[in-house]
């Protein structure tokens, strides 16, 4: 099991890092990449992917601090990514639910890093949230031009996961499919992700699986969780977990390139 969301530079994770790392190996997942969310996190994330093995991370601004973007930012993180543990440019996206940053800036981020990624031919890692006609707008165009397209974290419709499935974009599927409340159309939409096209994560801090047995005592998720989300899936999908966790391992390996 390979965990592609890690947000390792959260202040949740503090206290206890090292053991919060331990703990995934030991429950199995055999290899982390770590979120970067601005230029700062994407800075640490490519430190802690030094220090931990079987670690990578990514490096870039997502929506949310997108009015923060300059024209500096695209140039350090061209440098960050030329640094070994780097594999993908991201998390960056759209997201109009919250708005943090205006739909422009955000936009301009959006495009500003896909335009990266083709150039340094590296996969781009994505996010969308009640933005999927202009976040695929923005993205069509550079199709070709990338060698791979990650949506992390995905949460929409059946349409929008055949939208996004038929330009050839991976799905990231996170806990959110253990919630009873807001989980369910997306359990149903499971089958329809073709096995070659499907990853799993955490996302933790976030995301805690609302079903776990007995629950954790605290509401931090953790990477050493990602057994269940995977068993969940292969559940929903009617397939085999230890095949399921195989099978994305190997997209891991073909997407990011990474060897664990």
């Amino acid at each position: 099991m390979f965990d592609i969301g890690l947000n390792l530079t959260s202040s949740q994770f503090a206290k206890d890092r090292d053991e919060v790392v331990a703990r995934a190996f030991t429950a199995g997942v055999k290899g982390l990449l770590l979120t970067g969310t601005n230029l700062h996190e994407s800075e640490q994330a490519q430190r802690l992917a030094q220090r931990y093995a079987h670690c990578w991370s990514t490096a870039g601004v997502h929506p949310h601090d997108s009015s923060r973007w300059t024209n500096n930012s695209a140039e350090s993180l061209h440098k960050l990514a030329k640094t070994p543990e780097v594999v993908a440019i991201g998390e960056c996206g759209l997201d109009f639910n919250r708005n943090f940053s205006t739909p422009e800036e955000q936009e301009k981020a959006f495009t500003a890093q896909l335009a990266l990624a083709a150039e340094l031919g590296m996969p781009v890692f994505m996010h969308c949230r009640d933005a999927h006609e202009r976040f695929l707008a923005l993205l069509e165009p550079w199709l070709d031009k990338l060698p791979g397209t990650i949506l992390h974290c995905f949460t929409g419709s059946r349409q929008e996961a055949l939208d996004c499935l038929n330009r050839g974009l991976y799905l990231g599927i996170t806990g959110w499919v253990c919630d009873e409340r807001r989980g369910l159309e997306l359990r149903e939409l499971l089958p329809v992700i073709p096995a070659d096209r499907l990853l799993v994560e955490t996302d933790a801090p976030y995301l805690l699986p609302r079903d776990m047995k007995p629950k954790p005592a605290s509401r931090r998720n953790e990477p050493a969780y990602l057994g269940h989300i995977v068993e969940s899936v292969a559940h929903w999908r009617g397939d085999d977990p230890q095949w399921l966790a195989a099978q994305t391992d190997d997209n891991v390996r073909r997407v990011f390139g990474v060897q664990f």
